[in-house]
Protein backbone atom coordinates (compact mmCIF):
# COMPACT_ATOMS: atom_id res chain seq x y z
CA UNK A 1 0.00 0.00 0.00
CA UNK A 2 2.77 2.33 0.80
CA UNK A 3 4.61 1.20 -2.05
CA UNK A 4 1.22 2.13 -4.45
CA UNK A 5 0.88 5.24 -2.24
CA UNK A 6 4.52 6.92 -3.35
CA UNK A 7 4.38 5.60 -7.20
CA UNK A 8 1.03 8.01 -7.76
CA UNK A 9 2.99 10.63 -5.72
CA UNK A 10 5.75 10.19 -8.29
CA UNK A 11 3.40 9.93 -11.38
CA UNK A 12 1.91 13.15 -9.95
CA UNK A 13 5.31 15.40 -9.84
CA UNK A 14 6.37 13.78 -13.13
CA UNK A 15 3.17 14.39 -14.58
CA UNK A 16 3.77 18.42 -13.05
CA UNK A 17 7.37 18.62 -14.10
CA UNK A 18 8.09 16.51 -16.94
CA UNK A 19 10.97 14.70 -15.35
CA UNK A 20 10.72 11.01 -13.20
CA UNK A 21 11.75 12.24 -9.57
CA UNK A 22 14.31 10.47 -7.81
CA UNK A 23 14.74 11.86 -4.28
CA UNK A 24 10.91 11.60 -3.31
CA UNK A 25 11.28 12.70 -0.06
CA UNK A 26 12.53 16.07 -1.61
CA UNK A 27 8.94 16.62 -3.16
CA UNK A 28 6.83 15.52 0.07
CA UNK A 29 9.17 18.08 2.09
CA UNK A 30 8.15 20.57 -0.67
CA UNK A 31 4.78 20.59 -0.34
CA UNK A 32 4.96 20.48 3.68
CA UNK A 33 4.01 24.01 4.99
CA UNK A 34 5.58 24.28 8.72
CA UNK A 35 2.40 24.63 9.99
CA UNK A 36 2.39 20.80 10.11
CA UNK A 37 6.44 20.15 9.64
CA UNK A 38 8.43 18.17 13.17
CA UNK A 39 10.75 19.35 14.43
CA UNK A 40 14.06 16.86 12.87
CA UNK A 41 15.36 16.25 16.82
CA UNK A 42 19.69 16.19 15.22
CA UNK A 43 19.21 19.69 14.28
CA UNK A 44 16.31 21.04 15.59
CA UNK A 45 14.89 22.64 12.40
CA UNK A 46 11.73 22.30 10.86
CA UNK A 47 11.04 19.82 8.19
CA UNK A 48 8.95 22.43 6.22
CA UNK A 49 9.36 23.49 2.85
CA UNK A 50 10.79 26.88 3.48
CA UNK A 51 14.55 26.20 3.21
CA UNK A 52 13.84 24.83 -0.50
CA UNK A 53 11.56 27.96 -0.79
CA UNK A 54 15.05 30.03 -0.60
CA UNK A 55 16.35 27.62 -2.87
CA UNK A 56 13.75 27.60 -5.41
CA UNK A 57 13.16 31.30 -5.60
CA UNK A 58 17.39 31.88 -6.16
CA UNK A 59 17.31 29.16 -8.98
CA UNK A 60 13.75 30.88 -10.20
CA UNK A 61 14.96 33.73 -10.55
CA UNK A 62 18.29 32.86 -11.98
CA UNK A 63 16.89 31.03 -14.92
CA UNK A 64 13.76 34.18 -15.60
CA UNK A 65 16.87 36.66 -16.03
CA UNK A 66 18.49 34.40 -18.27
CA UNK A 67 15.70 34.00 -20.49
CA UNK A 68 15.06 37.85 -20.68
CA UNK A 69 18.31 38.09 -21.01
CA UNK A 70 17.95 36.32 -24.35
CA UNK A 71 14.66 37.40 -25.40
CA UNK A 72 15.06 40.93 -25.14
CA UNK A 73 18.89 41.38 -26.45
CA UNK A 74 18.25 45.64 -26.88
CA UNK A 75 16.46 46.17 -23.30
CA UNK A 76 18.32 47.62 -20.65
CA UNK A 77 18.85 46.56 -17.27
CA UNK A 78 15.58 48.49 -15.95
CA UNK A 79 13.44 46.94 -18.35
CA UNK A 80 15.03 43.07 -18.01
CA UNK A 81 14.54 43.79 -13.64
CA UNK A 82 11.27 44.86 -14.14
CA UNK A 83 10.12 42.02 -17.00
CA UNK A 84 11.77 39.65 -14.26
CA UNK A 85 9.25 40.83 -11.31
CA UNK A 86 6.51 40.38 -13.21
CA UNK A 87 7.32 36.96 -13.97
CA UNK A 88 8.28 35.58 -10.52
CA UNK A 89 5.63 37.77 -8.57
CA UNK A 90 4.22 36.45 -5.62
CA UNK A 91 0.82 36.95 -7.65
CA UNK A 92 1.79 34.91 -10.77
CA UNK A 93 3.36 32.27 -8.51
CA UNK A 94 -0.10 31.51 -7.00
CA UNK A 95 -1.77 31.70 -10.15
CA UNK A 96 1.20 29.35 -11.79
CA UNK A 97 0.54 27.08 -8.29
CA UNK A 98 -3.06 26.99 -8.83
CA UNK A 99 -2.98 26.37 -12.74
CA UNK A 100 -0.44 23.25 -12.56
CA UNK A 101 -1.94 21.44 -9.62
CA UNK A 102 0.73 22.35 -7.08
CA UNK A 103 -2.13 23.77 -4.66
CA UNK A 104 -3.61 20.39 -4.42
CA UNK A 105 -0.54 18.94 -2.49
CA UNK A 106 0.29 21.61 -0.17
CA UNK A 107 -0.11 19.98 3.35
CA UNK A 108 -1.28 22.43 5.72
CA UNK A 109 -2.97 23.70 9.49
CA UNK A 110 -6.70 24.16 7.76
CA UNK A 111 -7.25 25.47 11.09
CA UNK A 112 -4.47 28.06 10.52
CA UNK A 113 -5.78 28.57 6.68
CA UNK A 114 -9.91 28.98 6.84
CA UNK A 115 -9.92 31.50 4.19
CA UNK A 116 -9.29 30.55 1.05
CA UNK A 117 -7.96 33.70 -0.18
CA UNK A 118 -5.24 33.21 2.83
CA UNK A 119 -3.94 30.13 1.09
CA UNK A 120 -2.73 31.42 -2.33
CA UNK A 121 0.30 32.52 -0.55
CA UNK A 122 1.36 28.73 0.37
CA UNK A 123 0.79 27.54 -2.97
CA UNK A 124 3.12 29.80 -4.34
CA UNK A 125 5.75 29.21 -1.86
CA UNK A 126 5.46 25.51 -2.84
CA UNK A 127 5.95 25.90 -5.92
CA UNK A 128 9.16 28.23 -5.29
CA UNK A 129 10.05 24.77 -3.06
CA UNK A 130 9.49 22.10 -6.14
CA UNK A 131 11.80 24.29 -8.15
CA UNK A 132 14.52 24.06 -5.15
CA UNK A 133 13.25 20.33 -5.10
CA UNK A 134 14.25 19.69 -8.34
CA UNK A 135 17.42 21.47 -8.43
CA UNK A 136 18.57 19.37 -5.64
CA UNK A 137 16.98 15.96 -7.21
CA UNK A 138 17.90 16.57 -10.86
CA UNK A 139 20.34 19.48 -11.05
CA UNK A 140 20.39 22.85 -12.65
CA UNK A 141 19.83 21.92 -16.48
CA UNK A 142 16.82 19.87 -14.99
CA UNK A 143 15.28 22.92 -12.79
CA UNK A 144 15.73 25.17 -15.61
CA UNK A 145 14.08 23.02 -18.27
CA UNK A 146 11.52 23.13 -15.80
CA UNK A 147 10.84 26.67 -15.38
CA UNK A 148 11.31 27.07 -19.75
CA UNK A 149 9.31 24.56 -20.67
CA UNK A 150 6.60 24.47 -18.37
CA UNK A 151 5.90 28.04 -17.32
CA UNK A 152 7.57 30.52 -19.27
CA UNK A 153 6.76 28.43 -22.78
CA UNK A 154 3.57 27.45 -21.80
CA UNK A 155 1.69 29.47 -18.78
CA UNK A 156 3.42 33.01 -19.22
CA UNK A 157 2.59 35.19 -22.45
CA UNK A 158 5.90 37.44 -21.57
CA UNK A 159 4.87 40.05 -24.66
CA UNK A 160 1.62 40.19 -22.71
CA UNK A 161 3.56 40.86 -19.47
CA UNK A 162 5.54 43.41 -21.07
CA UNK A 163 2.49 45.97 -21.17
CA UNK A 164 0.85 44.94 -17.40
CA UNK A 165 0.86 47.77 -15.68
CA UNK A 166 1.53 46.85 -12.21
CA UNK A 167 -0.07 49.59 -9.82
CA UNK A 168 1.09 48.07 -6.20
CA UNK A 169 1.32 51.42 -4.65
CA UNK A 170 -2.64 51.97 -6.10
CA UNK A 171 -3.49 48.58 -4.52
CA UNK A 172 -1.57 49.45 -1.08
CA UNK A 173 -3.29 52.41 -1.00
CA UNK A 174 -6.66 50.54 -1.67
CA UNK A 175 -5.94 48.28 1.28
CA UNK A 176 -5.35 51.33 3.95
CA UNK A 177 -8.54 52.88 3.39
CA UNK A 178 -10.28 50.30 3.46
CA UNK A 179 -8.57 48.91 6.86
CA UNK A 180 -8.42 52.47 8.17
CA UNK A 181 -4.40 52.25 8.16
CA UNK A 182 -1.94 55.08 8.06
CA UNK A 183 0.29 54.62 4.91
CA UNK A 184 3.24 56.90 4.34
CA UNK A 185 6.12 56.62 1.60
CA UNK A 186 9.22 58.37 2.55
CA UNK A 187 12.27 59.48 0.91
CA UNK A 188 15.23 58.42 3.19
CA UNK A 189 18.39 58.93 0.16
CA UNK A 190 19.12 60.65 -2.91
CA UNK A 191 22.52 59.60 -4.54
CA UNK A 192 23.36 61.15 -7.28
CA UNK A 193 25.63 59.51 -10.23
CA UNK A 194 26.78 61.13 -12.74
CA UNK A 195 23.80 63.06 -14.28
CA UNK A 196 21.17 60.47 -12.77
CA UNK A 197 19.77 60.12 -8.99
CA UNK A 198 18.99 56.47 -7.58
CA UNK A 199 15.56 57.34 -5.03
CA UNK A 200 15.75 54.97 -1.95
CA UNK A 201 12.02 55.27 -0.78
CA UNK A 202 10.81 53.80 2.55
CA UNK A 203 7.01 52.73 2.55
CA UNK A 204 5.52 52.69 6.73
CA UNK A 205 2.03 51.41 7.35
CA UNK A 206 1.16 52.48 11.04
CA UNK A 207 4.78 53.55 11.43
CA UNK A 208 5.95 50.20 10.90
CA UNK A 209 8.54 49.84 8.25
CA UNK A 210 6.96 47.57 5.24
CA UNK A 211 9.06 47.62 2.92
CA UNK A 212 11.94 49.84 0.59
CA UNK A 213 12.52 50.20 -2.58
CA UNK A 214 15.44 51.78 -4.85
CA UNK A 215 15.48 52.88 -8.24
CA UNK A 216 16.48 55.86 -10.33
CA UNK A 217 12.75 56.67 -10.96
CA UNK A 218 11.07 58.04 -7.84
CA UNK A 219 7.70 56.44 -8.87
CA UNK A 220 9.38 53.32 -9.43
CA UNK A 221 11.24 53.21 -6.48
CA UNK A 222 7.87 53.51 -4.81
CA UNK A 223 6.02 51.16 -6.47
CA UNK A 224 8.95 48.36 -5.86
CA UNK A 225 8.66 49.52 -1.82
CA UNK A 226 4.88 48.71 -2.05
CA UNK A 227 5.42 46.03 -3.91
CA UNK A 228 7.25 44.45 -0.87
CA UNK A 229 4.60 45.72 1.66
CA UNK A 230 1.82 43.99 -0.04
CA UNK A 231 3.65 40.63 -0.01
CA UNK A 232 4.84 41.35 4.06
CA UNK A 233 1.22 42.50 4.71
CA UNK A 234 -0.02 39.20 2.05
CA UNK A 235 -2.22 41.91 0.33
CA UNK A 236 -3.66 40.51 -3.26
CA UNK A 237 -6.41 40.34 -5.32
CA UNK A 238 -7.55 44.25 -5.71
CA UNK A 239 -6.38 45.26 -2.02
CA UNK A 240 -8.39 42.16 -0.38
CA UNK A 241 -6.61 41.47 2.74
CA UNK A 242 -5.39 37.80 3.09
Amino acid sequence: MLFSKEKRFSYVIANITGFWPGKISLYHQAFRHHSVSSTVKESGFKNSNERLEFLGDSILSAVVAEYLFLKFPFKNEGFLTEMRSKVVSRESLNDLAMKMGVDKLVKYDVRQFDNPLNKRALYGNAFEALVGAIYLDLGYAASKKFVYSKILQYHIDVEKLEYTERNFKGKLLEWAQKNNKSLEFELIEEVRSGKMKLYKIKVQVDGEECGIGEDYSKKKAEQIAAEKACEKLSIFDGGKTV
